[in-house]
């Protein structure tokens, strides 16, 4: 049932806040915009020039004071503009939108048309102009020194105008003002008419932009009308001002503009927010993958910029993109429309949603952007979307546009885009008054059949009879038809569309609730802890997505819209929800309720939307039938002779009627109290996503700049402006760099109740990512000279060149500069430059972009603990920084400079591979050095040795180092981290050994160095007699050898097993200093490392052979367990080896089987015996002469990756060999051990082990 609504109390009810008129200011004259970046040398008429808020009603509200210079900014962007009877007239819609500190915004809607001037000030002041402008361009012209050009081009005042004059003689002026006269561009008040622009403009706290826009143009023809509107003008603002309320949340309002009722709805409670902006002109101005792309930016933060030639495009995406992102909320600067005053905003160091208008003619490289390497420019005409690089690949993508293609499809719009329909500016004027309520009847539903049969018949009777064309603008009932279902076919393809993005979020993120961290017991703790804690298990939710979700879901995990929708999670529990997340929950709850089907998130299918069609129907409903309808315009108490029309010209308002709202209206006792009650408690934040009583409990959750301080223009308002910069990127720069070493120390963190307990290679590739954003923005603020796309690869470039002009260029790295240096294994090789640096990048052969480069020496220089030290020796060039940045810049603010490097320099703390395993295609020079025993190392003369170096990426083949030396340089493919190293000698004889030590292997690129420990012969006839040997390595600190491992928070990587763990071993075969109990400790922690290793996810997982084959690893531990009570074949026999043993236990296996089959026995060799013994032939056959150490190796590795260690162990125990070659009270012939270490074995025969090339190279099983 319709009720009727008024609104004339509190301005949080209100449908509009204020009314404004914006034009000419006939007392100041005109004043030339100087911010508008036009010259001097275009005609005054084209020119602009300031505009002023004429009128504004009501002077101000508490909630929402009125910001006179930011309105006329937005209202008139480009200021006044000029033009006369041979230019288009068109009026011209578009509309703006205001942040406020709290996070609401404010709507405003400009409808702007020509007037004639009639002040003959201005007239007078345009004609001088025009004048002085021929004048000067025909001085200009036929001056042919110099200085005239010179003159000519400088600010033309008015007293440099009038002596140019006066210097011409009288001839040659009438000849210039008559040339002049003929000009298109020139005005002669005598033969044309003078026109300004005006703006009308309604300022409202939700986005109505189909009413206010309808209301607007009704309003402008009933001033241009020959016939005056029923009421004063002042009436119907009145109207929309004070007694025109919000709907109620989840019904429709009809209201009455000057010409016609005016239809708004707004969701309910359950429903999306309000959104009124045509999605479908977003996407087909764009396309849906460009909308897509464009989403996915916003998403992740970067820098957006658009760019068109109209206003209202501008905002048509930006609000289509905003609208997009529920449940989410962009947390940043937000400024569609970009006006001239505030080009600086273009210099943010932080992400941005911006929008500027492209002038006439002008090009994509005209525009002076400082920050690009992390901006995506949106050119809206040419449907043009360039993204920054890398930029990942929005979840299920291609469903996600065929889906959104669908939907366009079913509307008549190509998913490509190029199909805008610009809706008409005149809105539905009826003649007749009886037609009017049959309109109003239709639209609530009041009609029979009957009676709509009726309507239809006098529709056509109209068109029968010539009634197409009404009077003064009037339209025929076809046409409001029309109108009335584009409306309603905007309205349905918007909730459509926004139903397919908030499905998509639904699915990324239902399971969100049982990820978030409630650590803290209550709000206090949790404020004054935040930057300490972790509120969402980030690691956790990323392992359970799928592979290609991953690579944008880790870099929007790090958003600040999402920490802000966590935080509100966390909040909820000590306050009230946000409405938006409150919505999003239960949308989720009401999901799980109707979806029983439990699948794995890492493998669940595409699933379409299925509310689009429910969505649309409720929407349909409230738009066809209006529930409430607002009191009607009437008559003011307004003095006779006020109001009166004048055609053409828009009435001067009288301030007096329309300054406070009047109450004296009969209709208005219609409300009800309990209806009065309910509208003020409906606030306009219920459908911004928060309720402004809520606002002060969620304000420290946002950490928006001072969003109304943006509009400001003025100097200090720009200076404290960027003041703010310098400071947010001072504070991101400390909380990026403490959540990467709370991410890297994952261990201790987790200790102290602080972290999370696992660090995935993506999410620290994420992490860096961020950094490398945080260094372009930062090196971006203030900069003035560039070039390339990278800020901070310009000024490392321009630092380059200022080098190689004072200073002799440094050596690039590779094998010339290496082949002199002599290695010391005290100390390590120079760590090189920050220019050698730059000039390896730049001969990289990836074919990289300049921002390209500028992160892979930001990789290079964190993976070498240089980055700090590098941007420290960059910065030092102060006449550089001059010449390059503003004087606001954040590189010549000192002080935070230094913090900055300060913060930096705690990265060299932790240790990090970015470069080494980012850029894997690439060529690196390594060096080789061979370290013998001290005592020994002449023996080095006797030896041929060779390596081959083994890494995550590969191998570098085997490289025979020359003669009488014990290093080698080479150049091979990127090996990654290095994990193994092949030591052999090709000299049998008996002279060639040698007592090796240490391997060391540098990179001669990140400086990293890798120790390989040996301590075991390499020769005939000496130790185990093995000529190549398999050492596992460790990365040893820069600091020494001494500290190894104790200098990061990272641990070290096991090494190859000392020699004074070999001596250890060796004195287990006789009374062992360890007793049992501790060898089967060992032999059970190293295979717990092998199932947490398999345990861990893919990306988390260290190197599998150290775990095998280093110190502590499973064959260490094992060889322990077989030489304990082991006897010695001989009285003083110094070296005991398990292979000895395992030989002989196949070999009377072997002979076990000959001898039954000589005496006929029926019982033969079990499978596992069988395949025993012929492993170890084959690994006694290989060409390979890797020792007894070496061939035992080899049988552990291959018998856990074939899954038959643990079947081969009880073998061995039963042996008749084994009573004679082990002491009673060895493990092995304890049966309660064997039977327990089978069982650990057994254990790991469910991982699939795969072995290196280099452990099992020459070994064919």
């Amino acid at each position: 049932m319709n009720g009727t609504a008024a609104a004339t109390g509190s301005a949080s009810c209100r449908f509009a806040h204020y009314f404004v008129v914006c034009g000419v200011d006939t007392e100041t004259g005109l004043e030339p915009d100087d911010g508008a970046g036009e010259g001097f040398e275009q005609s005054p008429i084209r020119r602009s020039f300031k505009s002023k808020v004429q009128v504004h009603y009501p002077e101000s509200t508490d909630r929402n004071p009125f910001n006179k210079d930011a309105v006329n900014m937005l209202c008139m962007p480009r200021g006044l503009s000029f033009c006369t009877r041979a230019d288009r007239l068109d009026p011209q819609f578009h509309s703006f939108t205001m942040s406020f500190d709290d996070g609401t915004r404010s709507y405003g809607f400009v409808h702007t048309f020509y007037e004639e001037v009639t002040s003959a000030q201005i007239i007078t002041a345009m004609q001088t102009l025009c004048q002085m402008h021929h004048v000067e361009h025909h001085s200009a012209s036929s001056a042919s020194s110099p200085s005239s050009s010179s003159s000519s081009a400088s600010s033309p005042s008015t007293s440099s105008m009038d002596s140019l004059v006066s210097s011409l003689d009288e001839s040659d002026t009438e000849s210039v003002v008559s040339a002049c006269l003929g000009c298109a561009s020139s005005f002669d008040p005598a033969r044309d008419t003078l026109y300004v622009s005006k703006a009308l403009c309604l300022l409202t706290p939700l986005p109505f932009l189909q009413a206010a826009r309808e209301f607007l143009s009704q309003l402008h023809q009933a001033v241009t009308s020959h016939t005056a509107p029923p009421l004063p003008i002042e009436s119907y603002i009145h109207n929309i001002l004070y007694e025109v309320p919000l709907p109620p949340p989840g019904r429709s309002l009809r209201f009455h503009g000057v010409q016609g009722p005016i239809v708004c709805q707004r969701p309910g409670p359950g429903e999306l927010p309000l959104g009124e902006y045509p999605l479908g002109e977003a996407f087909s101005l764009l396309g849906v993958d460009n909308m897509v792309q464009l989403l996915t930016c916003a998403l992740l933060e970067t820098q957006v910029l658009l760019c068109s030639h109209d206003y209202q495009r501008l905002m048509t995406v930006a609000e289509g993109v905003t609208t997009l992102l529920f449940p989410f909320q962009w947390q940043h600067i937000y400024l569609p429309i970009v006006s001239a005053p505030l080009q600086h905003l273009l210099d943010a160091p932080v992400p941005f949603l911006l929008g500027i208008q492209r002038r006439d003619g002008s090009q994509r490289s005209s525009l002076h952007l400082p920050h690009e390497a992390n901006l995506c420019f949106v050119d809206i005409d040419n449907r043009c979307v360039e993204a920054p690089e890398d930029l990942p690949v929005f979840p299920d993508q291609t469903e996600l546009i065929h889906e959104l293609s669908e939907v366009l499809l079913r509307f008549g719009l190509p998913p490509q885009g190029g199909v805008v329909t610009t809706p008409a500016t005149a809105s539905p004027r009826l003649s007749s008054l009886v037609l009017e309520d049959l309109m109003e009847d239709r639209r609530n539903g009041n009609l029979g059949g009957e009676e709509l049969e009726v309507l239809e018949r006098l529709q056509a009777l109209a068109r029968r009879c010539g009634g197409e064309k009404m009077s003064d603008g009037g339209k025929t009932l076809g046409h409001v038809f029309e109108e009335e279902e584009e409306e309603l076919k905007i309205a349905k393809l918007n909730i459509q569309l926004r139903e397919v993005f908030a499905g998509r979020f639904s699915a990324m993120f239902g399971r969100y609730e049982e990820f978030v961290i409630h650590s803290a017991l209550d709000l206090d703790s949790w404020l004054s802890n935040r930057e300490g804690t972790f509120s969402f298990d980030k690691g956790s939710f990323l392992s359970g997505q799928p592979a290609t979700h991953l690579h944008f879901l880790s870099r929007f995990l790090e958003t600040s819209m999402f920490s802000s929708f966590v935080d509100g999670k966390v909040i909820s529990r000590w306050a009230d929800r946000e409405p938006l997340q409150q919505l999003f929950d239960n949308r989720l709850e009401r999901e799980r309720l109707y979806d029983t089907d439990e699948e794995d998130s890492r493998n669940c299918r595409y699933r379409k939307c299925t509310t689009v069609f429910e969505s649309a129907q409720v929407i349909e409903r409230r738009l066809l039938k209006a529930d409430h309808t607002a009191i009607h315009p009437h008559l003011l108490d307004m003095r006779i002779g006020q109001g009166r029309h004048h055609p053409g010209y828009f009435p001067k308002l009288q301030a007096d009627v329309l300054a406070t709202g009047q109450n004296t209206n009969k209709w208005s006792g219609r409300v009800t109290a309990s209806r009065r009650t309910d509208l003020k408690r409906s606030t306009v934040a219920e459908h911004l996503g928060v309720d402004n009583e809520q606002r002060p409990k969620h304000a420290f959750a946002r950490k928006n700049l001072r969003q109304s301080k943006l509009l400001d223009s003025s100097p200090q308002a720009v200076t404290q402006t960027h003041r703010e910069f310098v400071n947010g990127l001072l504070s991101e720069c400390r909380l990026k760099t403490k959540r990467m070493l709370m991410e890297r120390m994952g261990k201790e963190c987790v200790e102290l109740g602080q972290g999370e307990a696992n660090l995935t290679g993506l999410q620290e590739n994420t992490l860096i990512h961020g950094l490398c954003d945080l260094l372009e923005r930062t090196w971006g603020h203030g900069l003035q000279l560039k070039q390339g796309k990278s800020a901070l690869w310009s000024h490392l470039l321009h630092y380059q060149a200022a080098r190689v002009k004072t200073e002799t260029p440094a050596e690039s790295p590779g094998l010339n500069d290496s082949e002199h240096r002599t290695f010391d294994v005290g100390t390590l090789p120079l760590r090189g430059s920050l220019i050698r640096d730059m000039r390896f990048i730049q001969t990289m052969s990836e074919g990289l972009s300049e921002v390209g480069q500028a992160r892979a020496w930001i990789h290079l220089a964190l993976e070498k603990k240089m980055l700090s030290q590098h941007l420290k020796e960059l910065l030092t060039n102060q006449e550089l920084l001059r010449q390059l940045y503003k004087p606001h810049a954040f590189l010549l603010c000192e002080e935070e400079r230094e913090q900055f490097l300060f913060h930096l320099l705690s990265l060299n703390t932790v240790d990090y591979l970015c470069f080494t395993r980012v850029f894997t295609s690439i060529s690196i020079p390594y060096r080789v050095v061979i370290i013998p025993m001290k005592k020994l190392s002449i023996a080095m003369a006797t030896v041929d040795p060779w390596v081959c170096v083994s890494g995550e990426l590969g191998d570098s083949s085997v490289r025979q180092i020359p003669k009488n030396t014990q290093e080698i340089y080479f150049k091979c493919k990127n090996l990654g981290r290095l994990s193994t190293l092949q030591l052999g000698q090709e000299n049998s004889g008996l002279l060639a050994k040698c007592l090796i030590d240490c391997v060391m292997v540098y990179n001669e690129i990140t400086g990293h160095t890798y120790k390989f420990p040996c301590g075991r012969w390499l020769g005939k006839g000496v130790g185990d007699g093995s000529l190549e040997r398999v050492l596992i390595g460790q990365l040893v600190a820069p600091g020494g050898e001494e500290d190894a491992g104790r200098w990061t928070g990272t641990p070290p990587e096991l090494a190859s097993p000392s020699q004074t763990v070999r001596a250890v071993l060796e004195s287990l075969g006789s009374r062992s200093r360890l007793m049992s109990v501790e060898v089967q400790e060992d032999m059970r922690e190293a295979a717990n490392n092998l199932v947490k290793h398999f345990h861990k996810p893919e990306q988390e997982r260290g190197n599998l052979t150290v775990l095998l084959c280093g110190e502590g690893g499973l064959v260490l531990s094992l060889e322990k367990f077989l030489l304990h009570g082991l006897k010695p074949n001989r009285l003083f026999q110094m070296n005991v080896f398990v292979w000895d043993f395992v030989e002989k236990a196949v070999v009377s296996m072997e002979t076990a089987d000959q001898m039954g089959d000589l005496h006929g026995s029926t019982k033969s060799k079990s499978p596992p015996c069988d395949l025993l013994c012929h492993y170890v032939n084959a690994i006694n056959a290989s060409p390979r002469n890797i020792g007894k150490e070496g061939k035992f190796q080899l049988f552990v590795c291959f018998g856990i990756r074939d899954r038959l260690l643990s079947q081969w162990l009880p073998l061995l125990a039963e042996c008749p060999l084994t009573a004679r070659t082990y002491e009673d009270g060895a493990l092995l012939r304890d049966r309660a051990a064997v039977h327990s270490l089978s069982r650990i074995l057994h254990t790991l025969n469910e991982f699939i082990i795969t072995l290196e090339t280099a452990l099992v190279k020459g070994v064919d099983l």
